[in-house]
């Protein structure tokens, strides 16, 4: 009887503890004995980032419909630097499902692969850029410094504040 009612108060139990300094983790109880699995995890400081300096954000729209952006091309270079899929899509918290469907929608797009890719198995497998995947890259990268380039003194412009 005592552990059905330390069952009952651990559902219901409300803990008055700092929200900055922990999480609640609450977890179903499918049966009395899991009562030690309600736990009060410490809450991970953020890193604060710096403040990014001005920049510019290109999304190149094809007459095809399709679009090649930053998060594409973060996800070929990740590939890239992993020589896999999956791990590039957990480097940039994305599912593999999601990352296999961006590389997909690019290969339709181009109607060429970007990434090339090997079977999993004892050995491994893996996955590398294409001779177009690596142009992919390249260009859009070229196009992003040169429009920086171009709209950088814009961008000041716009944050100085008028005369007069």
């Amino acid at each position: 009887m005592g552990l059905s009612i330390a069952f009952l108060l651990a559902r219901t139990v409300l803990l008055h503890i700092d929200p900055r300094d922990v999480t609640r983790q609450r977890r179903s109880f499918a049966h009395p004995a899991s009562v030690i699995r309600f736990a009060v995890m410490p809450r991970i400081a953020r890193q604060e980032k710096p403040l990014p300096a001005n920049r510019l954000t290109i999304r190149v729209d094809l007459a095809t419909g399709a679009r090649i952006g930053p998060g594409k091309v973060a996800l070929l270079e990740a590939i890239e630097r992993h020589g896999s899929i999956s791990a590039a899509g957990r480097e940039l918290r994305m599912s593999y499902r999601r990352a296999w469907d961006l590389v997909e929608a690019l290969n339709k797009a181009l109607g060429t692969a970007v990434v090339s890719t090997a079977t999993g198995g004892a050995g491994g497998g893996g996955a590398t850029l294409t001779a177009t995947g690596a142009a992919v890259v390249a260009e859009y990268r070229a196009i992003e410094r040169e429009a920086l380039a171009a709209a950088l003194p814009r961008i000041e412009a716009m944050l100085r504040p008028p005369r007069g």
